[in-house]
């Protein structure tokens, strides 16, 4: 009797914390990706304003390549259901769940954004630290001078690479809560053979798709990412006051 219990306990609370999220009402920008399953490596993307407390598609949706073996949950603002398994560093898996975003990357010394939104122009000493063992791990740092070892090499932003030559920051598993190993350097970012190639984990997208997003992207109405499987999607919209 005592172990249907618990696990009818179980079950109720994750039920209960699954349902007690939704999008911080402060967020009036959302870029939704949505992919068929779990293993799928493909995704439409749609981007919504909020308006009078409701949320409006803004353009038509366009296509997204995700991680290579498909979707799993990250690290975001959403719970993560008890038990489920979740993003781990080299998994070729992309986060699914609720981010933040914002803070960009490029090869450019400037682009068309908005004023606020932070932008970097990458340089040899520009690192972006995807070693679980690093205090710094998840974490862009740039070194006082060139690099020189074969570990300061590794941890290098990509260079001369088409694919990273502008890239957008998703907050899965970000400072200051960052966990070893559950998976770093999330992006969205151009795609590679014209959306042929799946990715490592980032949401990867033409060029022209990207460089309209990023324009869009206003820091104060704290836009967030929510990637998720269709049927997650359906779901969990209503609950989580989702587009």
């Amino acid at each position: 009797m005592f172990r249907i219990l618990s696990v009818g306990l179980w079950m109720m609370l994750g039920w209960v914390a699954a349902h007690a999220f939704e999008l911080p009402a402060d967020s009036t920008q959302c870029v939704v990706g949505v992919a068929d399953g779990w293993g799928a490596s493909h995704a439409t993307l749609s981007y919504y304003e909020k308006r009078d407390g409701a949320w409006q598609r803004e353009g038509e949706s366009w296509p997204a390549r995700l991680g290579k073996n498909g979707l799993v949950w990250g690290r975001g603002m959403q719970p993560v259901p008890a038990g489920a398994t979740t993003k781990r560093e080299g998994d070729f898996l992309a986060p699914a769940g609720v981010f933040h975003i914002g803070g960009v990357w490029g090869y450019e010394a400037t682009i068309r954004r908005h004023p606020q939104l932070y932008y970097h122009k990458v340089t040899p000493r520009d690192m972006w630290i995807e070693d679980p063992a690093s205090p710094d791990y998840n974490r862009h740092i740039v070194l006082d001078h060139e690099p020189a070892t074969a570990w300061e090499k590794k941890q290098q932003m990509k260079q001369d690479d088409p694919a990273h030559a502008l890239k957008l920051f998703i907050a899965h598993n970000a400072p200051p809560k960052v966990v070893p190993n559950a998976g770093s350097s999330i992006f969205f970012h151009i795609w590679r053979a014209n959306g042929g190639k799946p990715t490592a984990g980032c949401t990867t997208m033409a060029e022209a798709k990207l460089r309209e997003l990023i324009a869009r992207i206003d820091p104060a109405r704290k836009p967030v990412y929510v990637l998720l499987p269709k049927a997650e999607y359906a779901r969990l919209r209503a609950a989580w006051k989702l587009p």
